[in-house]
């Protein structure tokens, strides 16, 4: 006994990264395994062969796993952080394990999904533990955001090419491309109707696409490879410190974290909403609402725009749900604010019950922090207040004598132009036929689509803020003033500049779309082929109808919009044109006539 303890303290602290190797490349071919299963294989027999062989590698899994976090422990003589997620993992691994050969109670886990599940957790626990691989080389953050994208882009085209991924026919690769990038862009323009022609396989990779792409993979690979492995090294957090935007150093992990929290967090009561919204007669079981109320809250929150509703959000069964229609526009609305600002609320409401709590419970003293709320989300609240309040009057009053009279009560005229008017921003659903709408209707909507959502969201368009220092400039300059200046504070020159990079580079983005749109489909309608380009830039995802019967290379035209509009295209402009060294003179200044 004491020679095997002996064998085993000196394998886990010696070589422990083989052991974590060998485990990677296993789970890797369970994986790839089980996807060959569920995703190509439409042969019953073979299909037959291959889920034994899924069940018997899932079992091995668990036997390896459970071996290797014990034994680890025992040589630790103490749980680390490092073994937490071992542990999680097995206990995982455990409960499917008893449902599958007991039943009773945990009948509901015994099904193949969950081992499908515990199959993909076990993977990317193992690749998480090596994906971390950033201390041996070291990449602009900026190129490695972009190469994610791209990286994830293709892997979701291999799978949406599947065979067991579409009901009738398998995408082609223009196709299947186009459907990833949409969904990794969260975008939402679709070249087939996923509620009809995917398959349940299908649905879920779009859905897992929408959430990586909507949090950035790079967000996911950070949050995984911190919980599996254990911590962060000095050059992780340096590089996830510029991919989040974070000043502090120490507040890179906690940021991170947070983040993650705070999308899971509102999802997970988005989706519950959404289930007590729905009818259940439309659904075969309570397993199919649970992943209908799912792939809503994730959809909504990530401003995705894709559903798996028959003709939409149009269709009869939920044009009237006022209350599922509330329920995905609050979480759209919620994701269009941006982490920070929803992470200063949670940290505003904080410090007024802590406040509370020691001046009339404690009869203490309380030393208040000074700006708890920062001006940046003072700025996004106000602006997002503005364009909300103003975007759904518009919208009431424009189509109150057309698409609006439907709705038989004047509320649902309202929720109707609440879920419409804010969709339209970035969400990309529609509770109304947009080729019925008034033209004055759909210019609002198209101005909406390029206005945008918060900087630091899952949404696109050039950002609400960014226009609205725009627009102060302009009232600056007709005063007379030197600088833009609100809430006591004066708005650096470098946001100006930035704001108006921003705002003539997607005009530019989007004016070269159309045009190639033109030539490449000249038989379309040119307003519907405008609609298209800006809803691609803005990763809006509404659309006039266009998008199925658009040629190859239009949809190609489409996708580099997609994507440039979700990276953005001062972001790319930054990552590959090399930054100039700083001069130690200053030229005489000079003024231009406009």
């Amino acid at each position: 006994m004491d020679s095997f303890f002996s064998f085993l303290k000196f394998i886990f602290r010696y070589h422990n990264k083989v052991v974590d190797q060998v485990l990677f490349y296993i789970s890797l071919i369970c994986t790839i395994t089980m996807v060959l299963h569920v995703g190509y294989i439409t042969d019953p027999e073979l299909a037959r062969y291959t889920e034994t062989t899924v069940v018997f590698m899932y079992y091995g899994l668990f036997l390896f796993e459970a071996i290797r976090t014990i034994s680890s422990i025992l040589v630790a003589r103490r749980i680390n952080v490092s073994h937490y997620s071992g542990v999680v993992v097995t206990a995982y691994f455990l409960l499917i394990t008893l449902a599958r050969f007991t039943g009773g109670f945990l009948e509901n886990f015994a099904k193949d999904e969950w081992l499908y599940l515990g199959i993909f957790i076990m993977f990317i626990s193992e690749l998480s533990r090596s994906s971390l691989f950033f201390d041996n080389f070291y990449f602009n953050p900026t190129i490695l955001f972009v190469v994610s994208f791209l990286g994830l882009i293709v892997l979701g085209s291999f799978l949406l090419m599947l065979p067991r991924t579409t009901i009738e026919a398998p995408l082609s690769f223009v196709d299947a491309f186009f459907m990833a990038t949409s969904a990794v862009c969260i975008t939402g323009l679709t070249v087939t109707d996923i509620s009809t022609n995917f398959s349940v396989f299908g649905q879920s990779v779009i859905m897992a696409l929408i959430q990586i792409g909507g949090l950035g993979i790079m967000t996911f690979t950070g949050f995984f490879g911190y919980f599996f492995s254990g911590g962060f090294s000095f050059k992780n957090q340096l590089m996830f410190g510029e991919i989040l935007g974070e000043d502090k150093l120490n507040s890179v992990i906690s940021t991170l974290l947070t983040i993650i929290f705070i999308t899971f967090l509102f999802e997970f009561i988005g989706g519950v909403l959404i289930f007590f919204s729905l009818d259940p007669k439309l659904f075969g079981s309570i397993g199919e609402q649970i992943f209908f109320s799912a792939f809503h809250a994730i959809s909504g929150f990530c401003n995705s725009g894709f559903t798996i509703i028959k003709d939409g959000v149009t269709n009869e069964n939920y044009r009237f749900n006022y209350n599922f229609q509330l329920a995905v526009s609050s979480m759209f609305i919620l994701g269009s604010l941006g982490f920070g600002t929803i992470f200063n609320f949670y940290t505003l409401v904080k410090e007024k019950i802590t406040s509370f709590w020691c001046k009339f419970i404690r009869k203490g003293s309380y030393r208040h922090k000074p700006m708890v709320f920062s001006f940046n989300s003072r700025f996004i609240v106000l602006c997002n207040i503005v364009v909300i309040i103003l975007a759904t009057i518009s919208f009431f009053f424009l189509e109150r004598n057309h698409t609006l009279m439907d709705d038989n009560s004047t509320y649902g005229q309202w929720v109707s132009s609440i879920f419409m008017a804010n969709s339209s921003r970035s969400a990309g659903f529609n509770s109304v036929d947009l080729n019925f709408v008034n033209i004055p209707t759909l210019i609002m909507i198209v101005t909406l689509m390029w206005i945008g959502v918060s900087p630091g969201s899952t949404g696109g368009g050039v950002k609400v803020t960014t226009v609205a220092i725009s627009l102060m400039n302009i009232v600056a300059l007709a005063k007379g003033k030197e600088s833009i200046e609100i809430y006591k504070r004066k708005i650096a020159s470098e946001s100006v500049n930035k704001a108006f990079a921003i705002i003539l580079l997607s005009i530019l983005t989007i004016s070269l779309s159309f045009i190639l749109l033109n030539f490449s489909d000249p038989n379309q309608d040119m307003m519907s082929l405008l609609f298209e380009s800006v809803s691609a830039y803005t990763t809006c995802g509404l659309s006039l109808g266009i998008t199925p019967s658009l040629s190859s290379t239009s949809k190609i035209i489409l996708m580099v919009t997609m994507f440039v509009g979700r990276v953005g295209m001062l972001t790319l402009l930054v990552a590959f044109i090399k930054n100039t060294k700083n001069k130690s003179y200053i030229y005489p200044t000079e003024k231009i006539l406009f």
